[in-house]
């Protein structure tokens, strides 16, 4: 356990525009409000960072950003919804014990109040951008989180990338409206864009890969059965797009609404992944079982 805290160190990495910032920083002279970022973007990583330690999670490598950062981990929707919570939650929390102990520094005239408003202003700065309802940002992977809780996990992705890109534009209005000039608004919107763009791109990926760790065993969340009932001409793919997070599904296949069969997900799993019978129809996959 104790190389695994340690090797967070060696996951850490700089993101270019975070690099940018901190040389026009020490350019400028603004030691102590780069001085101020770093503390509280790496505090805010860490926080995550060690909840997914405490809960086993494979993590790649922890990206810091000049308004956060982003925690890569090897997972892929399988997890506790109560985990992946805790894992979320415990960046935007290191910003309460942060403002409490810059105010503790103040009070005991251990650092001056104008150095204690501007850690003020950037802390409560980070957490609020943090909290925005849009992907990769904490806020958008809370969204996420609610979704998969009542939909299925492909649904809960088109509805997140939905939503992340309304409050994205809504940004993009406000800032052009408001601020036009405002060089760090449009470094945080170009980087959102981007995150969301690429996260549209690789959505069947992702999606792949969830269904991948249900095939191998590693679903850790099945609380309750979920029944699905399919039309027996319906493909193997469109069936495992209903697949929900934390449900066993027994699947149910009809045929002008009777009931032709029962199939377990994890035969319909290993049709479409081991057999390869990527187009088939669930009547099709009948005649083999």
């Amino acid at each position: 356990m104790v190389n695994r805290w340690t090797e967070l160190i060696t996951k850490l990495h700089i993101h270019p525009l975070l690099w940018l910032v901190m040389a026009l920083g020490l350019m400028t002279g603004h030691v102590k409000a780069l001085f101020c970022l770093m503390i509280i973007i790496l505090i805010h990583e860490l926080g995550h960072a060690a909840a997914a330690v405490y809960f086993s999670w494979r993590i790649k490598r922890i990206f810091l950003l000049p308004f956060g950062g982003t925690l890569e981990v090897d997972e892929h929707g399988n997890r506790p919804l109560k985990e992946e919570l805790a894992v979320i939650a415990a960046g935007p929390v290191q910003h309460i014990w942060l403002q409490f102990a810059a105010w503790l520094l103040s009070a005991n005239s251990l650092i001056e109040p104008k150095m204690f408003d501007m850690f003020t202003f950037y802390n409560m700065t980070i957490l609020l951008i943090n909290l925005f309802p849009v992907w990769p940002l904490d806020g958008g992977k809370l969204l996420f989180l609610l979704f998969s809780k009542y939909v299925p996990y492909q649904k809960a992705q088109q509805l997140s990338l939905s939503v992340s890109c309304f409050f994205c534009a809504i940004c993009i209005i406000a800032v052009l409206a408001i601020s036009p000039m405002q060089l760090s608004a449009w470094v945080l919107l170009v980087f959102l864009a981007v995150s969301l763009y690429q996260e549209y791109r690789n959505r069947h990926y992702a999606h792949i890969r969830f269904l991948l760790e249900r095939y191998y065993g590693k679903e850790r969340e099945v609380r309750r059965l979920s029944p699905l009932t399919v039309c027996a001409d319906e493909q193997i793919y469109d069936v495992m797009l209903m697949f929900k997070r934390g449900c066993k599904h027994p699947i149910i296949v009809e045929k002008d609404g009777a009931k032709l069969s029962q199939l377990d997900e994890n035969e319909v799993l290993h049709a479409y992944f081991a057999d390869k019978r990527t187009t088939s129809s669930m009547e099709e996959l009948l005649l083999v079982y």
